[in-house]
């Protein structure tokens, strides 16, 4: 059962919201894609509870992260955030580390500055592009989507439904898009409900995407499987570039899946986690 969420200083006057998910075992923490949070990720943590204790966590900009008005949204302090939450709930012990798009760019970033954070990491399709790509452009499809994202519903179930009626959240798994919805929207003094993670913010963190952290593939010396899905978008493209540049990297290919992926299939996702990590901690 999930317990009360902290709230762990980071740097740039950030407050991160830790979200403890239960289990029991070594400490597993997920590091969330942009535009979501640490509690998407409670049905694979549910399914991972007999083997590991499991964290969530809200980086700047999203969830229940408290920042300052003004706050560029850089990957770095995303990484920056990961690792105070890490060093918070964990202290000097190495965790396994699961991150998601954004998250599992955030995950190399911070084991560049930690090198033992991390035990090994599970990284589905993460965002590490070379630094001969241009950032996206304030024109951009996913710019241009974020800002023009709905942030306001009629209530948590009226969101949950216009999500659940279209894609690519209709392929998501309901209990996996519940918890995306209850955890990342708040109530309003009128009844409706908001978007945490506002338009503008969501867009700020695309902008931001070029990291630096293709480059530095080479000193990451974690064990880590980079998860490439069958949906042939950037992410996907961006995999096996990845898994290459890492010293100790395995690329794994998900056909039937999208960037989406954890949350398509949580169960099936919560064994090929436990997998990796079982194999390469032994």
């Amino acid at each position: 059962m999930s317990q009360p969420t902290q709230f762990i200083p980071s740097t740039d006057d950030v407050e991160v919201a830790l979200h403890d998910l239960g289990g029991d075992g070594p400490i597993l923490v997920f590091a969330h894609a942009t535009g979501f949070h640490g509690r998407c990720y409670i049905p694979i943590a549910d399914a991972l509870a007999d083997r590991f204790h499991c964290y969530g966590v809200d980086l700047r900009g999203h969830g229940d992260a408290r920042i300052p008005d003004g706050l560029p949204m850089i990957w770095t302090g995303m990484a920056e955030d990961l690792a105070a939450a890490v060093k918070a709930v964990a202290g000097d012990e190495a965790v396994f580390g699961v991150g998601h798009s954004m998250g599992g760019a955030a995950i190399v970033l911070a084991s560049l500055a930690n090198p033992s954070m991390f035990r090994s990491a599970w990284l589905f399709e993460p965002i590490l592009a070379p630094s001969t790509m241009a950032p996206p452009a304030e024109e951009s499809g996913l710019v241009l989507s974020a800002r023009k994202r709905r942030e306001v519903f009629d209530s948590f179930d009226a969101a949950f439904e216009r999500y659940a009626s279209r894609p690519p959240f209709s392929m998501i798994d309901p209990v996996a898009l519940r918890a995306y919805v209850d955890h990342g929207f708040e109530p309003l003094d009128d009844g409706t409900v908001r978007l945490k993670c506002r338009g503008a913010t969501e867009a700020a963190v695309f902008e931001n995407s070029m990291n630096g952290g293709f480059e530095q593939l080479h000193n990451v010396n974690m064990p880590a499987a980079v998860i490439k899905s069958g949906d042939g978008g950037g992410p996907a493209l961006f995999a096996p570039g990845v898994a290459e540049g890492l010293p100790n990297g395995e690329l794994l290919i998900f056909d039937d899946l999208t960037h989406f992926g954890p949350f398509q299939d949580p169960a099936r996702i919560a064994e090929e986690i436990a997998s990796y990590f079982l194999a390469t901690d032994s």
